[in-house]
Formats: structure tokens, C-alpha cells, sequence
């Protein structure tokens, strides 16, 4: 495993890519920015500037005329059903803009530290600071990733339920937690900034 794995993006007061997590359901379409950064890691700057939302079809907030609870770059996006005359919300992606020049996403290497026997997989960041004392999990982490190991399929998309999934604490999952069967084999990494000059 390489130690760093590094993402750079130039960002002259320019855009990130579109993001549509959510389909208009029961509540309505959320596009929330810690939603997006947790299952895009890396792709979106520390401290967005502006936010920009269109409909699936490219219409414009204000072209739709629908009501929006949250518009925002702290928060996001979310539009409630409820909100709305004809009690439903049309289907929106979001970018967000930054206006630093550049910036880095560093990965620090793949962890693996337990596997899922037992009481399931424990990839916490406190154990895995103890293991590996003087590694690259001494910055301060904004990103997780967790995958597989058998198929590197990212755990977002497995269908599990996780305990804990937070660059502050690592990666849980519990046997107890899931509808079937036990966890799957999980290994981490994590991803921190690292600003970057001319």
C-alpha cells in the first residue's frame, strides 16, 4: 500500500461536480452537504462558497418556483414535500463552489486491523492509533473510506448498518446490527487536507 495517495483539484472560483444522493420520497429531496462529503470523500472543499441547485432536467430553483427549506453552503440542500403546493418536490443535484486556488486530499494507507468474527468488525481509530504509533494517523482527519476487502465495494453500497462511521472514530460494524448474516471483512482509510501554495 502506498502511504499517501493524493488528490489534487485546482479550484479557481470554479465548481465541484454534480451530486444527486436523494430522490424526491416520502419527506422530499435532501442533498446535505455532510451526507455528500461522507459518501464523496475528498471531492468537495473544506469551506464551500457558494451552492448551486438544479433539477434533474436543468431547471433552476427559481424556474421551478418551489419552496426550499435549506439552501445553503453550511447546511445544504432540502426541499420538503410539505412544503409545496402539489405536496412534492421535484428531483434536484447540487454542486458547490470554493474560492481557494488549490487543495489536497492526502489517504493515508489501507488499515485492516479485525476481522468480523465475533462481536463484528472493529476498525476504531483510537485502536488503530495505538497499533501503529508514529503512522500518518496523527493529522487531523476530516474523511473515512471503507471498502471491503474481498471486492473492494464501498461499505455505503453493501446494505449494512454500521455502528460508527466517522473520521473522528473510525469504522464499527456490529454482527447485532444487521438483518442477515454477520458484517463483512471491512479495511479503512482516512483522508485529511493539506494545503498547497504556487
Amino acid at each position: 500500500d502506498q502511504i499517501f495517495a493524493m488528490v489534487t483539484k485546482n479550484i479557481d472560483f470554479g465548481w465541484t461536480e454534480w451530486f444527486d444522493r436523494d430522490t424526491p420520497s416520502v419527506i422530499g429531496d435532501k442533498e446535505t452537504l455532510s451526507s455528500l462529503r461522507r459518501e464523496n470523500p475528498g471531492k468537495i472543499c473544506p469551506n464551500p462558497t457558494n451552492i448551486e441547485a438544479v433539477t434533474l432536467s436543468g431547471h433552476s430553483v427559481e424556474e421551478t418556483g418551489e419552496t426550499i427549506f435549506k439552501y445553503d453552503t453550511k447546511t445544504g440542500f432540502i426541499c420538503r414535500n410539505r412544503d409545496q403546493r402539489d405536496w412534492k418536490c421535484q428531483d434536484y443535484k447540487v454542486r458547490f463552489s470554493c474560492s481557494f486556488p488549490v487543495f489536497a486530499v492526502c489517504w493515508t494507507k489501507w488499515y485492516n486491523r479485525d476481522r468480523p468474527t465475533g462481536s463484528g468488525d472493529w476498525e476504531h481509530l483510537s485502536a488503530l492509533r495505538k497499533e501503529n504509533p508514529g503512522g500518518d494517523l496523527c493529522a487531523d482527519l476530516v474523511y473515512v473510506e471503507a471498502v471491503t476487502v474481498e471486492d473492494k465495494t464501498p461499505a455505503l453500497k453493501t446494505g449494512q448498518k454500521f455502528h460508527v462511521y466517522s473520521p473522528g472514530k473510525g469504522f464499527v460494524c456490529r454482527n447485532e446490527d444487521q438483518s442477515f448474516g454477520k458484517c463483512s471483512d471491512y479495511k479503512v482509510r482516512f483522508g485529511y487536507y493539506s494545503p498547497l501554495g504556487y
